[in-house]
């Protein structure tokens, strides 16, 4: 879902060691986690349900 998110406190990793090219990450209400480019913070985020941000985070880890 593309989304609109004034109210969120966006991160980068810790292991992310560039100032570009990172995607940047917020802890949403309900769970839902928000994920954007850094390059580009006013454009639009996506979201995701708990679910599918660990299933994501599980496979990259893999």
């Amino acid at each position: 879902m593309n989304t609109d998110l004034p109210e969120a406190h966006w991160f980068k990793s810790s292991h992310s060691s560039g100032q570009s090219e990172c995607v940047e990450v917020a802890w949403l209400h309900d769970g839902q986690v928000g994920v954007r480019d850094s390059k580009n913070p006013t454009g639009p985020a996506l979201t995701f349900s708990p679910a599918e941000w660990d299933t994501f985070t599980a496979s990259i880890r893999d």
